[in-house]
């Protein structure tokens, strides 16, 4: 069964929470550029959840 995603755009708590790991994990992908595209409004990072489903997608692909 798929896993749906929000129709809202993520916070770094809300993607750490969807893929089970730590917060500093995702900032970590963003300084090293290895995670989903993410992007600010203000001061607030977000991720847009197409985004973050295309690279979980990459990800499953390279496993493969």
């Amino acid at each position: 069964m798929k896993r749906l995603l929000p129709d809202r755009y993520l916070t770094p708590i809300d993607l750490a929470d969807l893929l089970g790991v730590p917060v500093e994990t995702v900032y970590q992908w963003r300084r090293k550029r290895t995670g989903p595209r993410g992007f600010r409004v203000g001061r607030h990072l977000r991720y847009d959840p197409e985004d973050v489903r295309v690279w979980v997608a990459q990800l499953m692909e390279e496993a493969a």
